[in-house]
């Protein structure tokens, strides 16, 4: 405001100056006064645009600190790093939504589905936020300000987890972590902050007091180049939080989540305690915005934490980052799946509602809370289909034998869930461009966009980056197949260029070139030296016949960068386009092969290809990762395991022969290979 006055000043003077000699001009006189008018207006200008800037930043930090702040759809619960949005107020308190029959769930949610949601937001929107029915004392202490990640998200003091004092350290009984009630147990759960540095032994001995048994973790240490959580665990070895060792005994990798086994032991002045083991199951699928694609592997999750925490264990902890969305969405779905065994309803709101009192601000966005509905409906019209492979003889003959209504095969109705799995064509508009339709051999077989395989742009060439395939999950890795048809003449050359792109040496090839009289694959390879597609050259540089499959080893030479590389083409006899190999023992030997293969070449993604890379594709990779969960936990499940490749490629297993073959072929290396010794 000083310089907007001193601006106005030295215009008038210069104005009055002008006015004196106006009636002697010279050719300097003549630009002083709009030399002075312009100086005094770019003045006027910056103290305006100062004013301007400070009330909006002073405007922003209120919104971001402020219960009214409306939440980005599809964000999760760590918004910023100093903060967590706040959830809205709600706009119709007194509505209330109420309790769901079973029988009643699948309209409800399509119902609440339709236009984007917009009943699922309303009815979040209504949840009570109970900021009046707490206090955060203990948590506002200066002494406890920095133990807590997000000083917006705190525990309420009349459900605050309460450690043990320690001596001659203030408020040392304090950790951010609240008691949260199961459907009919009361504080089953400890809802909790990631870890910080800071608060590493408070969360170790916090495990330790509470006789907590099983520790599940739904964020990553990073997200966004963001810190979200303290490693609070030793890689190898032990280490010790304050008076708490902590040694790693386990860690088993999975595809959705890992498994690590802790032998955890108090060492007091007296000496030390009996050590005592804690699993930590920790959930690495949860996108860095919104929710999980499909609910199936946090259903897989969560029946896993259900069948490793020990009944006489105290409550089990959970965490993300903040300790409230994907928290909180884990305990809903845990809670309302046993009020489904118990009582053949669901009443999401009403328990969301209830756990508010115990903790702020559980389910953060209402993506997570239309999650949870999602979930729900996946367990109820599903179930558990689960099984061990002593067992699976058993299912197998209720399967084929069993008349299920409208006098359908028992195994026919199984398979017939698996044609409700929509096939989403608003996610294959890459795969439906003009230049790209030539490019796919069968037009009801697109890869989706979100997994589709991406080429690098060739330049000045648009829509060079599309072919025909796609990403698939193995049992242990993420994008673990490439899922993809069978090569064209004019993609043959894309055909190389992803090989070489993505570094793959394992092609698994379950057609022939000529089925019926018809062509069905491009010879991709040289029947003997060498061949050039584009910038590739291809060597054939060793061909051997085992029972029921052609090996041919190659050599991959990008000629621009004079690099090679060693690919080697597993090619499947035996197969017919129509119908299933005659017997497993053959299919056994080839994905036992393929795996040595890739334990020796890096695990890089095996791409795995039939005509049109749905069918016999399909059942490769479907039997590819239940042998290997068959040869881990001695569990099987094919139905999901089908369900959730046809989430990631359309029309994957395409008949029930195939979906049978499946099955047969688990109970062939059950019955041959029960050691699994030709896997290891």
């Amino acid at each position: 405001m000083v310089l907007f006055l001193v601006g106005i000043t030295v215009a008038v003077n210069n104005s009055s100056h002008d006015n004196q000699t106006a009636e002697n001009p010279t050719h300097q006189g003549a630009h002083v006064l709009p030399s002075t008018l312009v100086i005094s207006l770019l003045l006027i200008i910056v103290v305006l645009l100062t004013i301007y800037c400070l009330r909006f930043k002073n405007h922003r930090k209120a919104l971001v600190t402020s219960v009214d702040k409306k939440i980005p759809n599809g964000f999760m619960e760590e918004q910023g790093e100093q903060t967590v949005v706040l959830l809205p107020r709600s706009p119709s308190p007194s509505k209330r939504y109420f309790p769901i029959p079973l029988d009643s769930l699948e309209e409800e949610y399509r119902i609440r589905s339709a236009d984007d949601g917009k009943l699922f937001r309303e009815e979040f929107n209504s949840l009570p936020c109970y900021y009046h029915l707490g206090s955060f004392e203990e948590a506002s202490r200066e002494h406890n300000r920095e133990k807590n990640r997000y000083p917006n998200i705190l525990p309420y003091d009349h459900s605050r987890v309460v450690l043990s004092h320690l001596d001659g350290h203030p408020c040392s009984d304090y950790i951010n972590a609240s008691y949260i009630d199961g459907f009919k147990e009361k504080n089953k759960f400890i809802a909790a902050q990631g870890p910080k540095l800071e608060t590493v032994a408070d969360f170790w001995r916090m495990v330790w007091e509470q006789k907590t048994a099983t520790i599940v973790m739904l964020t990553n240490l990073k997200e966004r180049k963001e810190d979200k959580c303290f490693q609070y665990w030793p890689e190898k070895g032990c280490w010790m939080y304050g008076n708490i060792r902590v040694a790693m005994e386990d860690c088993i990798v999975l595809v959705d989540y890992t498994i690590r086994k802790f032998c955890v032991q108090y060492q007091g002045s007296d000496g030390p305690r009996a050590p005592r083991l804690v699993t930590q199951l920790h959930f690495t699928s949860w996108p860095d915005f919104g929710v999980p694609f499909s609910p199936i592997g946090m259903l897989k999750f969560l029946k896993k934490v259900k069948a490793v925490n020990p009944s006489y264990a105290g409550a089990i902890v959970v965490h993300c980052s903040a300790g409230v969305g994907r928290t909180g969405t884990f305990i809903v779905i845990d809670s309302m799946i046993d009020m489904m065994h118990m009582e053949q309803r669901v009443d999401v709101f009403g328990f969301v509602s209830r756990i508010r009192e115990q903790r702020c601000q559980l389910i953060q966005t209402d993506m997570q809370y239309s999650f949870i509905y999602q979930a729900l409906l996946e367990y109820y019209l599903y179930g558990d289909t689960e099984l061990d492979v002593c067992s699976l003889e058993g299912h197998l003959h209720r399967l084929h034998n069993t008349r299920a209504p409208h006098d359908r095969l028992g195994l026919e109705e199984e398979f017939r869930k698996l044609t409700n799995v929509r096939i989403m064509k608003e996610n294959m508009r890459t795969g439906n461009l003009p230049a790209n339709m030539k490019k796919n051999r069968v037009l009801q077989i697109i890869p989706y966009d979100f997994n589709r395989v991406i080429l690098s742009v060739k330049r000045g060439q648009e829509f060079t980056d599309y072919i025909n395939a796609s990403f698939i999950d193995g049992y242990r890795q993420k994008d673990y197949f490439i899922a993809t048809q069978a090569p064209l003449s004019h993609t043959v050359d894309d055909f190389w260029r992803m090989v070489w792109e993505w570094r793959c040496h394992s092609i698994v090839m379950l057609t022939e070139l000529k089925e019926r009289e018809q062509e069905k694959c491009f010879q991709y390879w040289p029947s003997e030296g060498s061949v050039i597609f584009e910038d590739y050259t291809v060597e054939l540089t060793g061909d051997s016949l085992c029972d029921t499959f052609t090996l041919k080893d190659m050599m991959l030479t990008y000629r621009p960068e004079k690099q090679s590389q060693h690919v080697r083409l597993f090619h499947f006899h035996g197969w017919p386009e129509i119908g299933i190999p005659a017997e497993g023992r053959g299919m056994i030997d080839l994905i036992a092969a393929v795996q040595r293969q890739q334990q020796q070449s890096g695990n890089r993604p095996i791409i795995v290809h039939c005509s049109a890379g749905a069918g016999r594709t399909g059942t490769f990779i479907a039997l590819s990762n239940i042998l290997e969960r068959v040869k881990a936990e001695g569990l099987l499940d094919v139905f999901q395991t089908v369900k959730s490749l046809r989430m990631q490629r359309p029309h994957m297993v395409q008949t029930v022969e195939q979906y049978d073959f499946c099955y047969r072929v688990v109970q062939d290396f059950v019955d041959i290979f029960s050691d699994y010794a030709n896997f290891k």
